[in-house]
């Protein structure tokens, strides 16, 4: 690899189609991947390298489904959306199957489950949320942004597995 090898060693366009490459000979080069993605090498190389100030979203769909790489989507809005950085979402790193679902099973344990329900029904049942309330309130949204991250996570890596599953068929 020539001069890029470091820089682009970090960045997770240049990651993923490393990983798609793999599986397709043709994104082993950047001039293969240009040409999949309707893109000049030079712009990928940008992609790759860091040097874009905005990547475009339509190109980063494009490399997702081109390279099978679903938490490029989730790299893009924590790190490149200016709105996507607000808000809690799956972790681009990919956890196995096994493990996103057992963390969203850990999560959606019964008297968990039950508690965040009591308490919800408590606070609200009177169409009023006071003061002392609120905080109990913030700790269910905390709960609820957990779970939904866990969620999340799963529904990544699972669509990860149902690409591959389609694309060997």
């Amino acid at each position: 690899m020539g001069r890029d090898s470091v820089k682009a060693n970090e960045n997770m366009c240049f990651q993923c189609r490393k990983r798609a490459a793999e599986y397709n000979d043709k994104l082993s080069s950047r001039e293969g991947a240009a040409e999949l993605l309707g893109v000049s090498v030079s712009s990928l190389a940008d992609y790759e390298l860091g040097l874009t100030k905005i990547l475009p979203v339509d190109k980063v769909v494009l490399m997702a489904d081109a390279y099978n790489a679903p938490e490029l989507k989730i790299w893009y809005c924590q790190t490149q959306c200016p709105i996507g950085r607000d808000y809690r979402m799956p972790s681009p790193e990919l956890n196995t199957v096994e493990r996103a679902t057992l963390n969203l099973l850990k999560r959606l344990r019964g008297a968990d489950i039950q508690e965040v329900k009591d308490k919800l029904i408590d606070i609200t049942a009177d169409g009023v949320i006071t003061g002392d309330e609120k905080v109990t309130l913030q700790d269910i949204m905390n709960f609820l942004d957990d779970l939904i991250q866990a969620a999340g996570e799963l529904k990544l890596v699972g669509s990860k597995y149902m690409n591959e599953g389609a694309k060997n068929d």
